[in-house]
């Protein structure tokens, strides 16, 4: 199963998923999309919507898992490998967060404040440098983990089906897995099984940071032990914090969303705010934590 998330990693990093063919096909995530916005118009409303949401679960993990186990079976794991490459999502990550800091290192800031707002919830409307830079930070860290390590993960432990798993499982969460009035009833079952999915590949990001900060691995390290179980995600404070100890700068802090301010504990709160060149340096860091990945992933294919 290793050889399927590396093959599927490689052809992401070389390739990642073309426009023309997003134009043409769309991609998994946004079909999955499609039928994730179909149930929750249909179900969720009335009584019993934790129920619903349970069953919205059930219903598009089958339909994401039914025909990636079939094709492993029937195909094999070259082809499975093929399947699995769009939902790896590497090279968008770096695309996304470079769209951010090269016209930061500018100065910029009204096309920074663009970029930033295509890769984060919260307003940065009026964001400065620190602000923007940590924020992009931030969701590197935390992207890092959700769209590359998880899915490789998942990949390694089961195959196609794993990873087909776990993207279904990530984008219920990211569409119905909020607390709002709305859904925070309904995209209960979903939030949780996404913190329990990404449990694990949250960790080895973390240590994948660590290890790829070289000298400043276990700085890391100590930033993520102490400050990670302070962060509001059960996750996504290991990445970050691993991010905020190797680059030496302070991370998380309160924010500004569109209908409330949220005042999130520090990661590394004595550092100072990272800058423009703190982000490429984060940017630098995920692409050499990447590889580390790569190479672990061939030495399990080995194995």
């Amino acid at each position: 199963m290793a050889v399927i998330a590396l093959l599927a990693l490689v052809l992401d990093v070389l390739i990642g998923w073309p426009d023309a063919v997003y134009r043409r096909v769309g991609h998994p995530v946004t079909w999955a999309g499609r039928l994730i916005a179909a149930l929750d118009r249909t179900l969720n409303k009335g009584r019993a919507r934790r129920a619903k949401g349970a069953l919205t679960v059930v219903v598009v993990l089958l339909a994401a898992m039914i025909p990636a186990v079939l094709i492993q079976a029937w195909l094999g794991p070259w082809v499975a490998a093929v399947l699995a490459w769009p939902l790896v999502a590497a090279r968008s990550l770096d695309q996304h967060l470079r769209a951010v800091a090269v016209p930061l290192a500018a100065g910029d800031l009204a096309a920074a404040r663009g970029a930033t707002a295509m890769i984060v919830g919260r307003d940065v409307t009026r964001a400065d440098t620190p602000a923007l830079s940590r924020a992009s930070l931030e969701s590197l860290a935390e992207n890092f983990s959700d769209g590359v390590i998880a899915p490789l993960f998942w990949a390694a432990v089961g195959g196609l089906p794993g990873i087909a798993a776990y993207k279904a499982i990530n984008t219920m969460d990211s569409m119905i897995g909020h607390r709002t009035p709305r859904h925070e009833a309904f995209g209960m079952i979903a939030a949780r099984l996404d913190d329990v999915a990404n449990l694990i590949p949250a960790r080895l990001s973390a240590g994948l940071i660590a290890i790829a900060s070289g000298r400043r691995a276990r700085a890391a390290l100590r930033v993520t032990l102490r400050d990670a179980s302070a962060h509001r995600s059960p996750n996504a404070g290991w990445p970050e914090g691993a991010m905020a100890g190797a680059l030496d700068c302070r991370l998380s802090g309160p924010r500004v969303y569109a209908d409330r301010v949220a005042d999130e504990p520090w990661l590394n709160a004595a550092a100072p705010d990272p800058d423009a060149a703190d982000l490429r340096r984060g940017i630098a860091l995920i692409r050499r934590a990447t590889v580390v990945a790569a190479l672990l992933l061939a030495a399990v294919a080995l194995l």
